[in-house]
């Protein structure tokens, strides 16, 4: 039943709160309690609200919980925070925190084989997106600095083995993840302006073309 601190009817018309202002109530509720179904349906009602630019130094705070939720061991929640930071990573303002995020040593195992496929599917496409990101023009004219366990460092680092899981994936039973993981592949190839610096991306194109 609901209840009204203020004494008034529950019935009674209330001030109507903009959709942003939801959301950060709810970004701070998923960034301080950590209960898997308030994840998956706070995520879930992100997802479906706009989410103008004026909070998005709000969505820089708890860029490290989002990252921890999809690195949790529930499904649900998340597929639903890949799904939430895929659309994040085209902000232009937020790449860099995405991207320069502490992750689990482990990280790249999201991109197993054995993980359900509309996992994958998300994590694929959140993949791409970072990728697309990193490569612009605007991105790359900036000389960013990552820490050592960054997501950036596990997918793009020179240590990174994403490589050898994209390739596994392009076998995968499931199509979309096929298909989105060539994406994936298409996207690590070297930006075709990047001509008078092929150093930059020398290594994930050879290894690619060799078929390693």
């Amino acid at each position: 039943m609901e209840h009204s601190v203020s004494g008034r009817s529950p019935h009674e018309s209330r001030p109507f709160s903009p959709p942003q202002e939801h959301s950060i109530k709810v970004l701070e509720l998923i960034s301080t309690i950590w209960d898997t179904e308030l994840h998956i349906a706070g995520l879930r009602l992100l997802n479906n609200l706009p989410l103008p630019d004026y909070v998005h130094p709000q969505l820089r705070r708890v860029m490290p919980a989002l990252m921890e939720i999809m690195q949790s061991d529930y499904i649900l929640s998340q597929i639903q925070a890949a799904h939430l930071l895929s659309y994040l990573a085209q902000k232009n303002d937020l790449l860099y925190d995405i991207l320069n995020c502490q992750v689990h040593p482990n990280f790249l195992n999201l991109f197993q084989s054995s993980e359900p496929g509309s996992l994958l599917f998300e994590v694929l496409v959140f993949a791409e997106r970072l990728s697309e990101g990193r490569n612009a023009t605007h991105y790359r004219a900036v000389k960013w600095h990552y820490n050592e366990q960054s997501l950036h460092e596990a997918l793009f680092g020179d240590e990174s083995r994403l490589a050898d899981r994209l390739l596994s994936l392009v076998i995968h039973p499931e199509e979309e993840v096929q298909i989105q993981a060539c994406k994936v592949i298409v996207s690590l190839q070297c930006p075709q302006d990047l001509g008078s610096r092929p150093s930059a991306c020398r290594s994930t194109h050879s290894y690619f073309k060799s078929g390693k």
